[in-house]
């Protein structure tokens, strides 16, 4: 009896319905009349990428099918379907096939079923005995195709054609000249909403052939810039890279622009972001993280209408965005979020008669970059006939004077905060209603009723410091991240992480710096500044400096302190600490650095410098760099560090006048004589450490045949001689006992030979350093620095007989 039920079941299992099973292994195909829902997924083939259904907020309300990395942690969104179109429930929607050849998300459960999205496959794509199939690649793009006997025919849709914020390898942006089609990347409308946002990176509209970034969907806010055969002009970052390559083609068939990896083994991502900002990003291993390695622009305040109409952006502020003096978030949640497209709106509403005995008033909004958007009133002489002139203009918002009438009407966008002092601060006046300027003159007046309210004043200050006394003993318990700026961290917050600043890491001449670690056990470094005026100037400019810019080659900087007593600054802790201790036999580290780890360092230098003095909008001049000043992480990654004496300088300004700054033995000969300097002070600095990085002899030893210092003549000009010989070999620390790249050793030893030239103009940019070494830009020998000698001898070097 139980031989003829097993075999009766056996003849009916065909016949039972065939439910998916949650075990079986994840398929990268979707056939016709197979349905992806609920937490069912497509892996590809080689497991890189995975497509289902999510929620960017974390299980909320809104759900988007989706494909991200599949072995990264957490989950990363490449690219969204149905980003203007979720669903509320994938237990009740479904990813299909249909018969005629259309990828669709469907609608379910008991309401009819609907088509949210369709992939509008061309008619006649395909052969009526093809069965269209979507498979999701390991390139992360999902294609829809035919399938006839099991071969491959043609793509009839794929996700390359229509992306959304991100560009990965073999993906592109472009325009179809032949069917007028473009892909453009259009910004998530914020972190937890992929709908389409505000910013677009697309071909110029105009027909310039350049790329431009798009504001709501119309306005060119900025221009890309040309190719010049590697890289947008505007962007040297994209070809300064070893691990991919950029590709630009302008045919006649399409304009466009990829790029791929050279390494395998790198994951790299372009993303618009919901800022406006195009950033390329690395994922690192070591650190477990996406790494930012450019942006464009670099500077959020670069941004068109960053901060909305009528906000006021401040790169020194952890907030960046605030409103004009007489305005309000126009809207309270997306600035509780940190966005500010809508912007900021009048508290009251302007009362304007036509002429120029309107009740309206203006409040000065000190050292502001002025915006664009501006007209020219002619006949204006004065700063009240400029008033006047606005007062006039029922469209007038604000006016600005300076030798000249500037008036703006309108939404008011793009105002920059500036610190005192700046090149190019100017003082705007902002139109408001009389009642809004009666509140901002009531702090800077006193009258009679001072005195009435005096105790009640006394009752309210009393309540208030309770409230904030409270308020703080809360706060010490936590930090606030702003999204897309720095962490504000208390001082007693701070204090628990470096258990009371017991573990110091090193001084100089601002201040210590001591080890910590945040609650998730992230290491930290923070630094402690000391010196009321040159503290609070370092302070001043490590934010404002590394608060604007992230690059995989300079420091973190995680947030600050900007308590009453003290100024703390949170860097991300180097395990390898300084270039200065790792090359020093009596540093921390008794290792020696392999060849292949010190022209790695030398690159990634290279490569940060070139991003402060060529990529910012203001060219950062470091001012100080020396191995003391480049950390060295777990993988001995370089990042350029300590930008206390850094010097911002106008695109529009070539030089600077500035007093002398630095070290002794990497300051540029124009320091030393008084003159304007340039980046090109960095670029010798950085020479003079390429060559102790190759010999691993500091620049301020003697040298000789045979000695590591002591009883030689000076350093650099030895070492200068030697590579004009064509003896680079004999520069070599002697550590390394022959072992390097002798070619690799030529450029290094060459391109620092032209960086320490006495004449700026011989000297490389950083970029062309970067192309010197990566081997695609050829110098010819370097002069000898005679100028050394002179030098040398002021400062009662003994020279031997051997030929310097």
């Amino acid at each position: 009896m139980c031989l003829w039920r097993h075999l009766a079941l056996l003849l009916l299992l065909p016949c039972l319905p065939r439910w998916p099973c949650s075990s079986a292994a994840a398929s990268d195909t979707l056939s016709v009349g197979e349905s992806l829902a609920g937490n069912r997924t497509l892996v590809s083939a080689g497991g890189k990428f995975e497509l289902g259904f999510f929620s960017p907020a974390g299980g909320g309300s809104n759900y988007y099918v989706g494909i991200w990395y599949k072995r990264i942690p957490g989950r990363t969104v490449i690219w969204v379907l149905n980003r203007d179109s979720p669903v509320a429930d994938p237990a009740f929607a479904e990813l299909t096939v249909a018969q005629d050849g259309n990828l669709l998300l469907l609608r379910t459960g008991n309401r009819p079923r609907k088509a949210i999205w369709s992939s509008n496959s061309p008619a006649g794509s395909r052969d009526d005995d093809d069965t269209a199939v979507a498979v999701l690649l390991d390139t992360g793009n999902l294609v829809l195709r035919g399938r006839r006997g099991g071969n491959s025919s043609a793509v009839i849709w794929q996700s390359f054609d229509h992306p959304t914020d991100t560009l990965v390898p073999g993906g592109w942006v472009g325009l179809n000249k032949r069917t007028g089609a473009y892909q453009a990347l259009r910004s998530w409308r914020s972190a937890a909403d992929p709908s389409t946002g505000l910013y677009t990176d697309r071909v110029d509209p105009h027909g310039s052939g350049q790329y431009a970034f798009l504001w709501n969907g119309t306005a060119v806010c900025h221009y890309v810039g040309a190719w010049n055969g590697q890289y947008f002009a505007p962007i040297p970052e994209m070809g300064m890279s070893a691990k991919y390559t950029f590709v630009f083609v302008n045919s006649s068939e399409e304009v466009s622009y990829s790029f791929r990896v050279n390494d395998p083994s790198t994951v790299s991502r372009l993303v618009m972001s919901p800022h406006g900002q195009l950033t390329m990003f690395d994922w690192s291993n070591e650190s477990g993280q996406w790494l930012l390695h450019w942006a464009t622009p670099t500077s959020l305040c670069d941004v068109y209408s960053a901060c909305g109409p009528f906000g006021l952006c401040d790169v020194a502020s952890s907030q960046y965005c605030r409103c004009l003096q007489g305005f309000e978030p126009a809207s309270p949640e997306e600035c509780a979020a940190q966005l500010w497209s809508a912007g900021c709106a009048r508290k009251t509403t302007l009362q304007c008669s036509g002429n120029a005995s309107s009740t309206d008033g203006f409040i000065p909004v000190q050292n502001v970059r002025l915006p664009s958007g501006y007209s020219v009133v002619a006949d204006a002489g004065s700063s009240g006939d400029c008033a006047s002139a606005c007062l006039r203009n029922c469209s007038c918002t604000a006016y600005a004077y300076g030798g000249g009438c500037l008036v703006w009407g309108g939404d008011l966008r793009n105002a920059q905060q500036l610190a005192d002092g700046d090149a190019g601060a100017s003082t705007l006046f902002l139109r408001v209603a009389a009642a809004d300027l009666a509140a901002a003159n009531q702090g800077a007046s006193t009258n009679g009723r001072a005195a009435i309210l005096g105790a009640s004043c006394v009752i309210a200050v009393a309540l208030l410091c309770l409230f904030f006394a409270l308020a703080w003993v809360r706060c010490r318990e936590q930090t606030v991240r702003h999204d897309g700026s720095l962490l504000v961290f208390s001082h007693g917050y701070l204090a628990r992480c470096t258990k009371n600043y017991s573990h110091k890491l090193g001084s100089g001449s601002f201040g210590s710096v001591y080890k910590g670690a945040l609650p998730d056990h992230t290491a930290i470094a923070v630094k402690r500044l000391e010196g009321s005026a040159q503290g609070e100037k370092q302070f001043r400019a490590e934010v404002r400096t590394l608060g604007t810019i992230q690059h995989v080659n300079l420091v973190r900087l995680r947030g600050f302190c900007a308590a009453t007593r003290e100024r703390l600054l949170v860097y991300d802790y180097m395990p390898n600490g300084s270039l200065a201790s790792v090359l020093s036999e009596s540093g921390q580290s008794s290792r020696v650095l392999d060849w292949r780890a010190r022209f790695g360092i030398m690159a990634g230098v290279a490569r940060g410098l070139a991003y402060l003095h060529e990529r910012c909008q203001e060219r950062i001049v470091h001012c100080d760099v020396k191995p003391e000043n480049i950390l060295l992480d777990a993988g001995l990654v370089p990042k350029v560090a300590d930008f206390g004496m850094a010097k911002l300088i106008a695109r529009d300004s070539s030089r600077a006048l500035t007093t002398a700054r630095g070290t002794v033995g990497y300051l540029a000969p124009e320091w030393i004589l008084g003159l304007p300097i340039t980046a090109k002070a960095d670029v010798y600095s950085y020479g003079m450490v390429i060559l102790e990085l190759v010999s691993g002899r500091r620049n301020r030893d003697a040298a000789g045949p045979g000695r590591r210092g002591g009883g030689g003549c000076y350093f650099p000009l030895w070492a200068a001689t030697k590579v004009r010989e064509g003896q680079v070999l004999a520069l070599l620390d002697e550590r390394l006992a022959g072992d390097a790249d002798v070619e690799e050793l030529g450029r290094a030893c060459n391109v620092a030979c032209w960086c320490i030239q006495q004449d700026e103009a011989l000297r490389p940019t950083m970029g062309q350093v970067v192309q010197v070494l990566e081997g695609s830009l050829h110098p010819g020998t370097a002069p000898l620095p005679r100028y050394l000698e002179q030098l040398c001898v002021e400062d009662s070097c003994t020279f031997l007989t051997d030929p310097c």
